[in-house]
């Protein structure tokens, strides 16, 4: 065996300490952006059976969701609404008493340090419940950036830190920022859903949300599973027209396209750990097929390895509390 010449790369792994000295991604609770369904109404708490552990939130129960998300350290939240009524053209996501609105209002009046992002979209609130204006079932983008425009700029009044629109309408970063500058929030960043698929994935979420669409699908403006390239000439759509962070959405199932982003461009880049990654680990976890904890946090951690700035992650509470036992 003395002939023998080979790197001795077990030496960095000899104990827990070592390991984590060396250790090249760090994974911790300021990475995370925690979403919330809010709803219009009182006392109302309903859980989203497809999504254990998540629920639709009216306002007075939103109290105590904010008060764990702060006293956990995770620094912000992503806001979605759930109307009571739709109609069309989506008017209450634009409307200045929206539940988005009104739940912003609430969260930065209670906790005031925790940054609020404003999802900015149509379909949780039109009757279709498509993205944009619909006519003759085709989704028109140009008439649709007016109203994501209003919509933006309502929740910037509101308060929101920052606006996050998920559309995928053609222009919409460009319409938005020239909208929030006219109104005079030009100090409001740009969550853009640069790169989002028309994924199977999104199912529980839209359960919680009540959004799936009346008819058709969301493929005529979100992108094609199978593509790669255009991934990077969306992000640099969004970039051209004043993106100041670019999401990833799905996360886990498209790390190789946020590895891509990541070595494009310099702007943030946030993944999304969306509704079905989640729903798939608490039914395995559920069933003791697997340790929900480790598996949870490995995952989490191949979206920051696979360039992830932030993540968005239904998971974020019982992460953080898990990192804070680490």
């Amino acid at each position: 065996m003395t002939n023998l010449n080979f790197r001795r790369n077990r030496r960095l792994r000899n104990t827990g300490t070592l390991r984590s000295m060396v250790r090249e991604t760090i994974l911790q609770k300021e990475d995370f952006i925690y979403p919330i369904f809010v709803v219009e109404g009182d006392n109302i708490k309903n859980p989203v059976d497809s999504m254990p552990g998540v629920y639709q939130l009216s306002l007075d129960h939103l109290a105590a969701e904010i008060d764990e998300v702060a006293s956990l350290g995770i620094p912000s939240v992503l806001l979605f609404g759930i109307p009571k009524a739709k109609d069309e053209m989506g008017s209450g996501a634009y409307s200045d008493e929206g539940i988005v609105q009104e739940a912003t209002r609430f969260i930065k009046a209670r906790h005031p340090e925790l940054v609020v992002i404003a999802d900015t979209c149509l379909c949780h609130y039109t009757s279709h419940g498509h993205c944009g204006v619909l006519e003759n079932d085709v989704i028109l983008n140009d008439p649709s950036l007016e109203l994501l425009t209003k919509t933006a700029i309502s929740q910037a009044k509101a308060g929101a830190d920052i606006i996050a629109p998920s559309n995928m309408m053609d222009g919409f970063v460009a319409a938005i920022r020239q909208g929030l500058d006219e109104a005079g929030f030009a100090h409001i960043p740009i969550m853009s859903y640069a790169v989002k698929y028309a994924s199977a994935y999104y199912g529980p979420f839209r359960d919680a949300a009540d959004s799936a669409p009346q008819s058709g699908d969301r493929k005529t403006y979100q992108m094609d599973p199978a593509n790669r390239l255009e991934a990077i000439r969306e992000a640099e759509s969004d970039v051209a027209e004043g993106a100041d962070f670019l999401i990833v959405k799905p996360g886990l199932s498209y790390l190789d396209i946020m590895r891509d982003v990541k070595n494009n461009f310099t702007l943030p880049v946030v993944a999304y750990n969306v509704s079905g990654e989640y729903s798939m680990v608490k039914a395995a976890a559920g069933n003791g097929w697997i340790n929900e904890r480790e598996i949870v946090l490995e995952s989490l951690t191949s979206m920051k390895r696979a360039g992830a700035d932030l993540i968005m992650t239904y998971h974020a509470k019982d992460a953080a509390r898990w990192l804070g036992e680490k």
